[in-house]
């Protein structure tokens, strides 16, 4: 089998599994809310949703490339690889990856700053691997079966930057409209180490994308 058969299926496949863990986290139960979990901003406030919303945008862009590639002179189906190399370099490989190394991190540390023990009588074991784990090697199997185009390193960090600083944002509009952390170890950092925090992880967040582009540029 050729790749131009293959990678319908692999896409169509990987863009189904996350559009069901999109379903299966807005099917969650939330009526008996565990203690050190909020309502306001909803599913929405959390870096780890946001991140298989995005790759279930991403995988349905690919499998929309991989059925459109036959057409290849078109401005259609080039628009599209385009917008597909520009999602995965600049937003969902490093999202991926920055998702299953912090919390794993964190959560290694101490659970209660990242995920309060209560989450676990509403989001199922499997779901959290999912969401936590699964997402990284995924990506990595994308960046290793698949080319794709990195932007110039301008561009590509001030998307980066914009879409972190927009996160940010999100994160303390919530914080002062309703008084409570998305993250409880927030709250444990005075206004300097917040700031302080905030830059390393845009540093760190910066320096995936960069492995990312090199080993892109190893592989292909």
């Amino acid at each position: 089998m050729t790749a131009t058969t293959v990678f319908p299926f692999y896409h169509g496949f990987i863009f189904l599994w996350y559009l069901f863990l999109t379903y299966s986290f807005f099917t969650v139960n939330t009526t008996d809310q565990p203690e050190g979990v909020f309502r306001y901003g909803g599913l929405w406030k959390y870096l780890t949703v946001l991140n298989v919303v995005l790759q279930t945008v991403f995988y349905s862009i690919c499998f929309m490339s991989d059925l459109l590639r036959p057409i290849r002179r078109s401005r259609l189906v080039t628009y599209i690889i385009s917008c597909r190399d520009l999602l995965f370099s600049v937003l969902a490989f490093p999202a991926a990856t920055f998702v299953f190394l912090a919390f794993w991190a964190l959560y290694s540390y101490d659970r209660q700053l990242v995920y309060p023990e209560g989450l676990d009588r509403i989001i199922p074991l499997w779901l959290n691997h999912a969401v936590h784990t699964v997402v990284f090697p995924l990506a990595v199997l994308e960046m290793v079966t698949c080319p794709h185009r990195y932007p110039s390193k301008k561009r590509g960090f001030l998307i980066l930057g914009l879409c972190s600083a927009f996160y940010l944002s999100w994160v303390l509009w919530i914080y002062f409209a309703d008084g409570n952390w998305v993250y409880p170890f927030l709250g444990l950092l005075n206004p300097f180490e917040f700031v302080m925090f905030s830059l390393s992880i845009n540093i760190f967040v910066g320096s995936i994308y960069i492995a990312g582009e090199f080993l892109n540029y190893l592989l292909w």
